[in-house]
């Protein structure tokens, strides 16, 4: 038994000195994973203006054009007030279009404008590099293998993937145990 132990730490690589022993959980590494992915986004997009919800709008777009708002905020996990939000935003900037469907006159179908086009398509080689910025400490091998393990992760919780979920409902009253948000 102790020789294996001592053969499987010489074979597994070390613990990044990063990260506390106390926080190599599934949960928290998601979170942090998630405000780097974040900042990284932030940081490809503000020179052209726009937020990463924003982009998955134009993204999704130029995939998919004519969804209607309700489609995309599905496609994009996002409620349906927060995606008219954003759609309105980028028809100000004349982005996109909103037309009526002709199938279904209470929707309105979105597609990009030449603008909109031109502006996910100087976007996009930026998109792909701070992908590959994120995941650079990986070898190919296990990068592929990360974003498979995601897959699967994300494919096995996808219910619990809907707007809204895990937040504290609207009037709950927080935690006695928990400061407030910006307290010191």
């Amino acid at each position: 038994m102790i020789i294996f132990m001592i053969i499987n730490m010489t074979i597994s690589p070390p613990l990044p000195a990063g990260v506390p022993p106390v926080h190599h959980r599934p949960l928290h590494l998601v979170r942090r994973l998630q405000q780097i992915g974040a900042a990284l986004l932030a940081e490809t997009l503000r020179p052209h203006g726009l937020f990463g919800l924003e982009y998955g709008v134009l993204a999704t777009l130029a995939e998919e054009p004519g969804i209607d708002q309700r489609r995309l905020a599905e496609a994009m996990g996002v409620d349906r007030n927060s995606a008219g939000q954003m759609v309105e935003a980028l028809e100000a900037r004349g982005l996109l279009t909103r037309e009526v469907d002709p199938a279904d006159r209470r929707a309105r179908v979105l597609r990009l404008t030449a603008s909109g086009v031109a502006l996910r398509n100087a976007v996009r080689p930026a998109m792909l590099s701070v992908n590959a910025r994120l995941v650079e400490p990986l070898p190919q091998a296990e990068r592929d293998a990360f974003l498979s393990m995601l897959l699967r992760v994300v494919d096995h919780h996808e219910a619990l993937a809907r707007p809204g979920a895990g937040r504290r409902p609207r009037g709950a009253a927080r935690s006695a145990t928990r400061p407030a948000e910006g307290a010191a």
